[in-house]
């Protein structure tokens, strides 16, 4: 047992860097402006896969070992909101991706793209499941903004996405806007992704609330509520591959703004000059949940160096 960290931002990436804390014995309380299910990690999709996330050489090792986990909270579904589920990932080549493809279990290449039974998340379950485990854990949640990173005391672990534009500040943290549309699922049963490096992309996943479709990704567009020609152009594309869509009842409309870097991922530590000891891990864009567990796990060796 130590200092108290303080682990600041209550999404995904904050939640599982507190729950790796808390369980290797360290005091932790998180600093969360929002309510857990009012975070950008809620209303993601959320398929794992490394998704507009950098820098390349550190993305597949952080993936893999957060595979590893997922694979096994998928055996308690209700529970942790994770599922093993099989889908297709159009248009993409084996030979497009990086060595973490070779340790995927069950990737083949299929005459679509690429075939693969993945983990698929259903965020607001799992945000809670992660509460749940913090708190058994000793860990604390707490509904507090951070005004500067210095106001958290000697040791701070900054998960807070997007608000490091302002908190930190740093100037290469931008948006990259997601918006989605949840109709009632008319019986689909796999998840389908046709990824672009435009602003437009198809994909559906199945989740236990819903059909999820997506999707945008519209750089440096800072705009949170739906655009209702941006819905209708979504479920118009999902259509497109499984024609049943069309004439589903539409639940919900959701965006997220994802917290991308210029730089890719920032994940290091850095000191004051009082001393004070600061984490930064944030600047995870498209695949916060996907590389969630291999950067907690680096924040606390860094917490512990």
């Amino acid at each position: 047992m130590g200092s108290e960290v303080i682990v600041v931002g209550g999404g995904v990436i904050g939640l599982t860097t507190a729950v790796t804390l808390a369980e290797s014995g360290t005091p932790v309380r998180v600093w969360s402006r929002e309510p857990v299910d009012a975070t950008t990690s809620a209303v993601a999709g959320a398929l794992w896969w490394p998704y507009r996330i950098e820098p390349e050489e550190r993305v597949g090792a952080w993936s893999l070992a957060s595979l590893r986990v997922y694979e096994r909270l998928a055996r308690s579904p209700d529970e942790t909101g994770v599922r093993l589920m099989p889908g297709v990932m159009a248009g993409t080549a084996l030979a497009g991706l990086g060595p973490w493809a070779a340790a995927v279990p069950g990737l083949r290449a299929d005459p679509q793209g690429l075939r693969a039974s993945l983990p698929l998340i259903d965020m607001p379950t799992h945000l809670r499941y992660l509460r749940h485990r913090l708190e058994t854990a000793g860990g604390v949640l707490e509904l507090r903004a951070a005004e500067r990173l210095d106001e958290a005391g000697p040791l701070v672990v900054n998960c807070t996405g997007l608000g490091a534009r302002e908190l930190v500040p740093d100037p290469e943290m931008g948006s990259v806007r997601g918006q989605l549309v949840v109709v009632e699922n008319p019986g689909v049963d796999t998840w389908y992704v046709a990824a672009t490096h435009g602003a437009e992309s198809v994909y559906l996943f199945p989740q236990p609330y819903g059909l999820v479709l997506g999707g945008t990704a519209q750089e440096d567009d800072w705009v949170t509520e739906p655009d209702p020609a941006v819905a209708r152009a979504i479920v118009e594309r999902c259509s497109r591959v499984r024609p049943e869509v069309a004439g589903a009842r539409i639940l919900e409309h959701r965006v997220g703004l994802r917290p991308a870097r210029a730089g890719g991922v920032r994940l290091a530590a850095e000191r004051s000059p009082s001393g004070a000891l600061c984490v930064h891990n944030y600047g995870h864009g498209g695949a916060g949940v996907t590389v969630a567990w291999g950067c907690a796990r680096d924040a606390a060796r860094l917490v512990a160096s």
